[in-house]
């Protein structure tokens, strides 16, 4: 019964889309590994990432650097 459940959630997933606005220079390495963890690492690049609660965490962390695009 779990499982049923886990496939049919898994499917149903809901993610979100980070473009990159500013640069990781001159900021603390947490932040720009942080960015790394985004899987963006330059200028203008955009991620689609699970909505979860953990990304939105590492999104407010560096949310300076990053904004979130409408899907």
């Amino acid at each position: 019964m779990n499982s049923a459940k886990a496939s049919a959630g898994a499917a149903g997933k809901k993610t979100i889309r980070v473009r990159q606005i500013g640069s990781p220079q001159r900021r603390h390495h947490r932040q720009r590994e942080t960015l790394v963890g985004l899987k963006l690492n330059k200028i203008g690049r955009v991620a689609e990432l699970p909505d979860s609660p953990q990304t939105r965490g590492m999104i407010g962390k560096v949310a300076h650097l990053v904004e979130v695009v409408e899907n």
